[in-house]
């Protein structure tokens, strides 16, 4: 997955934005001002740091090298994934699943707004 990839299949979900509140290098993508991607595109390798459920974060960091809990954020709730060392289609469920997990935790109204409830 390249980072132009990235970026648009972050942005291909409902009410996701790019933002850069830390630095112009530093991508954060949001659903309704929320984080759930955060990135430097340009970086090498490419990284991304995503939500993920606290058992599930501790099982893939055990079976994949490339997850490791994630850098600068709570290591309880996100990790950080080397995007070109596991298969895109992982990749792009992982980034799916911090967007879910997000969304889950957003009012009601929000969420059916966002036609995932």
């Amino acid at each position: 997955m390249t980072p132009a990839e990235l970026r648009a299949f972050c942005l291909g979900f409902n009410a996701a934005v790019e933002e850069f509140p830390f630095t112009p290098e530093t991508s954060v993508f949001k659903v309704l001002g929320k984080m759930f991607a955060l990135t430097a595109l340009d970086a090498d390798p490419l990284k991304v740091n995503l939500k993920c459920e606290p058992e599930l974060a501790v099982r893939l960091r055990e079976e994949h090298e490339a997850i490791t809990a994630g850098w600068h954020m709570n290591k309880r709730h996100w990790n950080t994934v080397t995007v070109g060392r596991l298969p895109d289609a992982l990749v792009r469920e992982l980034i799916e699943d911090s967007y879910d997990l997000v969304v889950a935790g957003l009012p009601r109204a929000e969420r059916l707004r966002l036609d995932r409830p």
